[in-house]
């Protein structure tokens, strides 16, 4: 009997939820496999680069220009001078936590045009 993959998908169009369940089930009692352990494999292969999808911004340097550095501040987190100038001086600060990749990248970049030294974890 010739394996006929696009007769499969048609059939399987047509299932019905319950059917493609059952289907499921059949197959791992025959094979003696689990549906749910490649999904476990693949999220453990993946690693916390793919899991990632938030990073905290921190400032760990200042620099030299602390005014440009607390404009930028105040800029990003919408904080008042003296909040905005506590994190300055006080570093390491984390300036934005859950901020997406690019919102992460962003931060960073403009904070280190203004001599910032920036971690993202």
């Amino acid at each position: 009997m010739a394996f006929d993959k696009d007769a499969i998908i048609a059939s399987l169009k047509e299932a019905s939820i319950t059917d493609l369940n059952d289907l499921v089930k059949a197959i791992e009692d025959e094979f003696g496999v689990s549906a749910a352990a490649p999904v476990a494999a693949a999220g453990a292969a993946g690693g916390d680069a793919a899991a990632k999808d938030s990073f905290d911004v921190e400032l760990t340097e200042s620099g030299d220009a602390k005014v440009k550095a607390i404009k930028a501040v105040r800029e990003i987190t919408g904080l008042g001078l003296k909040d905005a100038k506590g994190l300055v001086d006080n570093v390491p600060s984390v300036i934005k936590e859950g901020a997406t990749e690019d919102e992460a990248n962003d931060i960073k970049e403009k904070l280190e045009a203004v001599g910032g030294v920036v971690t993202l974890k």
